[in-house]
């Protein structure tokens, strides 16, 4: 198959998985306690884009189900599409730069940052709001950002970013700030089960506004990241073959890794921890389409989106009208992936 060809082949595959993904975030928003079809979820849907809602009209259908459908489940659905292709994608790089198969979203103490952040809001702030923006998405946020911040400078040598000194720095980190979260849960048992179930990812929260926070800041960022695809593949060749050719790889680490933190951090801020979203995706796709960035992070960026959609789901889906925490579900499905790359590796160092 010649380049073009394969290029005409991976668009025809990539409208194809957009396609998947409107059908998912359809029958998606059709699962919930209140009784709305599927029938009446797409005329809803439909009735709000542009030039399409005098094809379909609302008759016969409540008005309770059009505001729970509008306000509570859709946002909710493409919060969750957003969260997943971020992580998805931050997975991608990361474990280009990195040159690991295990390397993750959270990696250089990113998640220990934000949870610290959210629970100090929690235990102290957690009533006080600024444009909307509650407390603890602000405070995880910022402890996000903060934690990566000091993890770069400590793994920092010059104008060089040892790869291994980062990884080292930020497991530390890890470490160090769950043990403080552990003890301020420890002095402040009344709060003990909004922190875990925080720590545990949830979009029950969702709102419009964090939709387009959110689009705001990932969509321009999953862009800015794609622009640096064929850098990345050259980065598998290593370091020094990388400078060879011409590639600034402290430059390129940078801009990863400041984009990257800016993406989960914004991510953890609305949904709390989820993990494994950025390891399974990613390689999963590498499994179908090969290692070319160029394919992977986009393609990433879809399977995140409709991975994390169907987890969601299941999470409202099994226990009804409770629900599971999203992370428990994306982790009984990384845990055996994980433990399956474990395996693979192994094998191969044999």
């Amino acid at each position: 198959m010649t380049y073009i060809e394969k290029k005409s082949y991976y668009k025809r595959v990539f409208a194809i998985g957009i396609f998947l993904l409107v059908i998912v975030i359809i029958v998606a928003t059709n699962f919930g306690v209140a009784n709305i079809s599927l029938k009446q979820t797409a005329l809803i849907i439909m009735s709000k884009i542009p030039l399409a809602n005098k094809f379909f009209p609302l008759g016969g259908i409540k008005y309770t189900s059009v505001i729970i459908l509008l306000n509570l489940r859709l946002p909710r659905i493409l919060l969750a599409c957003l969260v997943g292709a971020a992580l998805s994608v931050v997975g991608t790089s990361y474990q280009g730069i990195f040159k690991n198969p295990m390397a993750d979203p959270f990696i250089l103490g990113v998640s220990s940052g934000a949870a610290l952040g959210a629970t100090i809001s929690m235990v102290f702030l957690k009533e006080v709001q600024y444009f909307g923006i509650s407390m603890v998405a602000f405070s995880a946020f910022l402890g996000a950002m903060i934690t990566t911040f000091i993890v770069y400078n400590i793994a920092r040598v010059g104008t060089k970013i040892p790869v291994v000194t980062l990884l080292l720095a930020g497991v530390a980190s890890n470490y160090l700030l769950s043990s403080i979260i552990s003890l301020m849960m420890t002095f402040n048992r009344d709060n003990i089960e909004e922190i875990v179930m925080w720590t545990m990812g949830s979009f029950s929260t969702a709102s419009w506004s964090d939709v387009i926070l959110l689009f705001i800041i990932t969509v321009p960022s999953i862009i800015f990241i794609s622009t640096f695809s064929r850098d990345l593949n050259i980065m598998l060749l290593g370091e020094d073959s990388a400078r060879s050719l011409g590639i600034d790889v402290n430059g390129l680490k940078k801009y990863i890794f400041v984009i990257s933190t800016l993406m989960v951090a914004s991510v953890v801020s609305v949904s709390g921890i989820i993990g494994f979203v950025g390891l399974i995706v990613p390689h999963v796709i590498r499994m179908i389409f090969g290692p070319d960035n160029r394919v992977v992070i986009p393609f990433s960026a879809l399977g995140g989106a409709i991975f994390l959609i169907i987890c969601d789901t299941l999470s409202r889906a099994i226990l009804p009208p409770s629900e599971i925490p999203v992370g428990i579900i994306t982790s009984i499905f990384g845990v055996p992936f994980f433990v399956y790359l474990l395996y693979k590796t192994k094998k191969k160092a044999i």
